[in-house]
């Protein structure tokens, strides 16, 4: 099983979540009935895992992540940029056998992908102060 695909397919459902305002469970369950993605090449529990604990300790993770905005807010924030941020600040605070840095790296990769162009940079800013 792949962790990066894993952190990726992670991030679009979040990022989907977002839009539609739809429970965790519901958004990984249609994800496993009507994804192309080969389901054996992804770590669906760690899926679960990230998403269930982002649900659980939001609060907290968007708090860390405000911490380290400067002059920004999270409702101004992109929802592909939030949903990356919150999946590494979940990582760095929750997930002890991920290192800091590699959460952080992931996020600057995420970013190259699925961001703007100052997207990766300002990853880059806010997660490597976090940790």
């Amino acid at each position: 099983m792949n962790r990066r695909k894993s952190r990726e397919a992670a991030m679009k459902l979040l990022f989907e979540m977002s839009i539609n305002k739809e429970k965790y469970e519901d958004i990984i369950e249609n994800f496993k009935e009507y994804t192309d993605v080969d389901l054996t090449d992804i770590d669906m529990s760690y899926i679960t895992k990230v998403l269930a604990g982002i649900n659980e300790n939001g609060a907290e993770i968007d708090k860390n992540i405000e911490k380290y905005l400067i002059k920004w807010k999270l409702d101004r924030l992109s929802k592909m940029n939030l949903a990356i941020l919150r999946i590494c600040t979940y990582e760095i605070l929750f997930e002890e056998e991920i290192p800091g840095k590699v959460s952080v790296n992931e996020g600057i990769e995420l970013a190259k992908k699925y961001g703007e162009d100052s997207s990766p940079a300002f990853i880059n800013g806010i997660l490597a102060k976090m940790i």
